[in-house]
């Protein structure tokens, strides 16, 4: 191959891989923040990437199919994500511990047996922390409860009381524990340190665990990029803890609900049934309670993608009442004030806005206002509009811009090429590239198209880069169930992608 002169170190064109942690190979059932995150960093490393960009964190439940865009804190770690074989070196686990709770290393995630084994290997792991009492661990586990007391009270506590309650929602808890009667409360917690101890235990670990990864990422150049879903579940820590923030009555029930209007794909629109933020109420102390949840966000990424940004600047809510999203009304989002706010008091916004999906004018305005890139899909670029859609290359306009090839929504490139385009949309891709496009090249043109393009930085899924079919989509939006669960195989990185990425990297100057 011809040398390329590489680019100099302050080159402002960069690339990253979308990949969640549950994706990775693992011997306990799931991805983790073990080995397999540290081998994907090296990949990340050798192929000259520069972000690693993940889905949220956040705890998930079998409720809302495990998705981590529905979760019940906005705060904590998802402790599925917790690694063994991290616990082990540290100590904290036995080899014949990590023998006992071996699940399958590739296939699809099974959470509930992962969620089940998770629970007994942290049990047996804080036993032997108890035991063992290093005092360097019990030191950083009593700072951590101190410097995360906000949020780690309320969440250990809420988390115990669901348990007593067998897992039910807080909604459905007796009266005195889901209104938050606070001689109740204090008496619970009185009666329960124990177990909330080991609530607040299994959280230190989870942060332990991705702080270590995140400073092993930083030191190899590789910036981490998170995921903010804009709304929390209706049976989350905060709902229950702090519900000034959020349009409830008296007796904790939603009176208005998030939705998105009936459009070409949902002729009754999509009912999410999240309780609304008061953003009346939020505006009085400075939109403390989101200062403080971004704080948390900063200190866990280097880039933090804004889900459902358009909601800052307007949103579609129904009464609690309806059972579709047709009759709902559309409400000013908290718009320029809370990002001017944010900018005081976080300075500079390290946020990428998700502006995909019918966006108004006044959400373009409200991101351009304060410099946020958006993102560009350019599966969604070769339709009839081609010519003008704004994800096509030749209209970016500007380089303040993520490319993506697809996103954890979308199937997977090849998936995309083989069942959801038809012989006009192949013609017209066809046609833009100068060459027939077809089953086997499909992925490498759109990662070709991305890389070659003026935005910034272009993210691509691990699965395009894989060149995997449909069996390997993380998520169908609007399926309730079967989501989240794709893995990739147990030597899924090979010397020939780590070749192939870093020339393509390379040749376009990123």
């Amino acid at each position: 191959m011809a040398v390329i002169k590489l680019m100099p170190k302050n080159n402002p064109r960069s690339a990253g891989v979308l990949m969640h942690i549950s994706a990775l190979p693992s011997r306990f059932g799931i991805g983790d923040l073990g080995p397999g995150a540290y081998k994907f960093v090296d990949f990340l490393a050798k192929s000259r990437q520069r972000y690693w960009q993940v889905l949220p964190l956040n705890p998930t439940k079998k409720e809302t199919g495990y998705s981590p865009y529905s979760s019940n804190s906005s705060m904590a770690g998802n402790m599925m994500l917790i690694s063994p074989e991290s616990l082990f070196e540290q100590d904290l686990l036995n080899e014949s511990d990590l023998n006992a709770c071996m699940l399958p290393e590739t296939g699809p995630v099974d959470f509930e047996k992962t969620e089940v084994m998770k629970q007994q290997i942290l049990n047996k792991a804080y036993q032997l922390f108890k035991a063992k009492r290093n005092e360097k661990l019990v030191d950083e586990f009593n700072l951590f409860c101190r410097t995360e007391q906000d949020w780690l009270a309320d969440f250990s506590v809420y988390t115990c009381i669901k348990q007593h309650f067998k897992g039910k929602e807080w909604f459905n808890w007796s009266e005195k524990f889901k209104l938050k009667d606070v001689q109740t409360i204090v008496k619970f917690e009185k009666g329960n340190q124990a177990e909330i101890e080991e609530i607040k235990w299994n959280q230190f670990i989870f942060y332990h665990q991705w702080y270590r990864l995140k400073e092993y990422a930083n030191a190899k150049d590789i910036e981490l990029i998170g995921d903010l879903p804009f709304y929390l579940d209706y049976d989350a820590v905060e709902v229950w803890a702090q519900r000034e923030n959020f349009l409830l009555d008296k007796n904790g029930n939603r009176t208005e609900v998030a939705a998105v209007p009936p459009d070409y794909f949902n002729e009754k629109g999509q009912l999410w049934g999240m309780p609304v933020y008061n953003w009346e109420k939020m505006k009085e102390d400075d939109f403390k309670w989101w200062e403080n949840r971004l704080k948390k966000n900063q200190q866990l990424y280097n880039l933090l993608r804004l889900d459902h940004f358009r909601a800052f600047s307007n949103y579609w809510q129904v009464a609690a009442s309806k059972e579709d999203a047709v009759d709902g009304t559309w409400k000013p989002g908290a718009g320029a004030a809370f990002f001017k706010t944010m900018e005081k008091k976080l300075g500079k916004l390290p946020f990428i806005a998700e502006d995909l999906g019918e966006i108004s004018a006044d959400v373009e305005q409200l991101r351009k206002q304060f410099r946020l890139p958006g993102m560009k899909v350019l599966q969604f670029a070769f339709g009839e509009d081609l010519a003008g859609s704004v994800h096509i290359p030749h209209q970016f306009g500007s380089s303040n811009f993520i490319v993506y090839t697809g996103t954890h929504d979308n199937n997977t490139t090849l998936g995309w090429f083989k069942n959801e385009t038809d012989a006009n949309v192949k013609k017209r891709l066809s046609k833009y590239v100068g060459a027939e496009v077809n089953e086997k090249n499909i992925n490498t043109i759109l990662i070709g198209l991305c890389y070659a393009s003026i935005a910034k930085i272009a993210i691509i899924p691990m699965q395009d880069i894989l060149q995997l079919d449909e069996t390997a989509r993380m998520n169908i939006p609007g399926k309730a169930t079967g989501n989240w669960a794709w893995r990739a195989d147990k030597n899924f990185i090979k010397e020939e992608t780590i070749n192939w990425l870093k020339a393509e990297t390379e040749l376009y100057g990123r």
